[in-house]
């Protein structure tokens, strides 16, 4: 009885130990998981709740309710239910920005606009007011009224804005309100500012209120400059702003010779001669009209009678003659710049259908390449994704090869654990290729090089004794090809064709370029290996699709104990383990414990 509780305890005490190596192996494989990639979550279980304490009842006896949900409650936590702030009080709490960013603040671009819309009012009618008789006793009020907001405009944009733009020294942003000051305090563009607000206003009190007093107010056009560059700068299409912008320099060089036509023919005499404006009809449209005939040169316009009137029109046709050279100029400019790529694109086409017309290349082969062609250009706007970021430093590049890729490798299972740092790294190597209808992606006995990742569209795995059944279709965020990255000996052969089903985008690494970064990263390496291994025993492939005896093996596979001895260690067993066959078996066991 001693020696059966003796061993008793024996095999309690051994079963206690070998669970508790086991738990150690588990617990040292998570630890080595946790330092190859810091984002692998924990499993250890999630803290449970407290229970919450009841409520203590009130001195009347009644336990306190919960307040009705309408009451007002402000919370800047995410633990509860809670009604936004309003309006007035977040804007009570709002606090201007010590510093503003000129290159990213869409604030300051806000207010820009508004700096220009008070410099386009000045510009266009100042000279209407001068020239035409729209200003009045009756309306004078109205006109002074919007003239002094654009002048506080103005103001504000001295004392607030400008004061707080950041810039730029020895490398350097600099943010300190005194630095701040002082640095547009020294630029040309406050003494612009300044001469823009010139008071000549008091000069009404003496020679009345003459529009032309305030033509300094034109001056402030380094803020309508500087609004187009960071238009330009958040625009898509700024090339669509560019050509609105060019049309209102056309607009406004006609309106400008309207005026002047209007105030040559008033020093005349309206009506005093067959040149000069009669008097009848809406008097800006018809001096309009006027200009648009003047400055086109289209000729029908009556003779200059008086040596004024004949300078006046020579002058009008030199300045239109130039203006529209100019004008002609700039927009080819921005529909050039526009349709850069366009161009860009028909050139390479062009090049590569003369080329195919030189060597006789069959028709059917022109046809697909012209389809790659188009269908490349209208789905990515390019041929080449490369050729857009090589300017780039390489920082910004990976940043774009982030926000653009990480999501999609992120998801495949043999780069899960990995380091972080490896797979950006690899981000900046994967090459984007699209396929035609049917083409095929890769071929069963091809001896694999790249991994493919399926940014939009689908394939088609191909097998059975033809390679024409469909065994799957992967889509958009499939992997495939990844087991070929690793294997040794110059890559292992495809089991299966793949062809494009429609058109399809896809990603792919090459392996020489994944076998450059593992230099650097020897854990992660070492982890990959391990992941292709499992998913080689995992896919299980027929003896058949395994490949030849030349075919290469990530590691050799073991030979099987032979049954004699797997008898025998049976045996020993039975016997209670004893013996140096037992302590054999028990070897082979931690062995076989340390593999897995």
């Amino acid at each position: 009885r001693i020696g059966s509780a003796t061993s008793l305890s024996s095999a309690v005490i051994n079963s206690r130990l070998q669970e508790l190596v086991r738990l150690f192996k588990e617990r040292t494989e998570k630890v080595k998981e946790k330092l190859i990639d810091s984002d692998v979550t924990s499993d250890d279980e999630s803290p449970v709740a407290s229970p919450a304490a009841a409520p203590v009842p009130a001195p009347g006896g009644e336990v306190e309710r919960d307040k009705p949900s309408g009451d007002d409650h402000y919370c800047e936590m995410l633990c509860c239910t809670f009604k936004y702030r309003p309006w007035l009080d977040r804007l009570k709490s709002y606090q201007f920005p010590s510093s503003i960013d000129p290159l990213t603040n869409l604030m300051y671009v806000l207010w820009l606009f508004f700096v220009v819309m008070a410099w386009n009012w000045n510009c266009w009618l100042i000279p209407v007011r001068w020239a035409f008789p729209y200003q009045t006793p009756a309306n004078m009020h109205y006109w002074l009224l919007v003239d002094y907001l654009c002048d506080l405009i103005y103001l504000l944009d001295i004392l607030i804005f400008q004061t707080r733009l950041q810039f730029v020294q020895g490398g350097d942003i600099i943010t300190d309100k005194k630095a701040m000051k002082e640095n547009y305090l020294r630029s040309q563009r406050f003494k612009m500012d300044v001469l823009c607000l010139l008071p000549l206003d008091f000069f009404y009190f003496k020679v009345g209120v003459n529009p032309l007093l305030r033509l300094p107010r034109c001056l402030k056009y380094m803020a309508f400059f500087e609004f187009n560059i960071r238009l330009e700068a958040i625009l898509t299409k700024a090339y669509i702003y560019r050509v609105i912008r060019t049309t209102a320099y056309l607009l406004y060089s006609l309106h400008v010779n309207s005026c002047l036509y209007y105030w040559a023919s008033a020093y005349e005499g309206l009506g005093s001669t067959t040149w000069v404006y009669d008097g009848e009809g809406n008097s800006y449209i018809r001096c309009y009209y006027w200009a648009v005939k003047t400055l086109i040169t289209i000729g029908g316009l009556p003779d200059p009678k008086t040596l004024f009137e004949i300078v006046f029109q020579l002058l009008n046709y030199f300045t239109g003659v130039f203006a529209f050279s100019v004008m002609i100029g700039q927009m080819r400019d921005v529909v050039g710049a526009a349709t850069a790529g366009q161009t860009y694109y028909r050139s390479c086409m062009d090049s590569t259908i003369k080329y195919m017309n030189f060597y006789k290349i069959p028709r059917t082969v022109q046809n697909r390449v012209k389809t790659w062609y188009e269908y490349t250009w209208h789905s990515q706007g390019m041929l080449d994704e490369s050729e857009l970021l090589v300017q780039l430093p390489d920082k910004m590049r990976l940043d774009i090869a982030i926000d653009v890729n990480y999501n999609i490798v992120s998801r495949v299972p043999l780069f899960q654990g990995c380091d972080r740092q490896m797979i950006f790294d690899m981000l900046k190597r994967l090459r984007s290729v699209v396929y035609l209808p049917n083409d095929y992606v890769c071929k069963k006995g091809e001896i694999g090089r790249e991994m493919y990742i399926i940014q939009a569209g689908q394939v088609q795995v191909l097998g059975g004794p033809d390679s024409k059944s469909v065994l799957v279709t992967l889509k958009a965020g499939s992997v495939f090809g990844e087991i070929s990255l690793l294997a040794a000996g110059g890559g292992n052969r495809r089991t299966a064709n793949v062809v494009a089903h429609g058109f399809a985008n896809l990603f792919i690494l090459e392996k020489k370029d994944l076998n450059e970064i593992l230099v650097h990263y020897p854990e992660s390496q070492k982890l990959l290996r391990k992941k292709a291994k499992k998913m080689l025993k995992s896919n299980n492939k027929p003896e058949d699709e395994k490949g030849g005896p030349g075919d290469p093996l990530i590691l050799a596979p073991k030979a099987d104990t032979p049954k004699l001895f797997k008898a025998a260690l049976a045996a020993t067993g039975r016997t209670g383990g004893k013996g140096p066959l037992g302590r054999l078996r028990w070897r082979l066991k931690e062995l076989k414990a340390m593999q897995e």
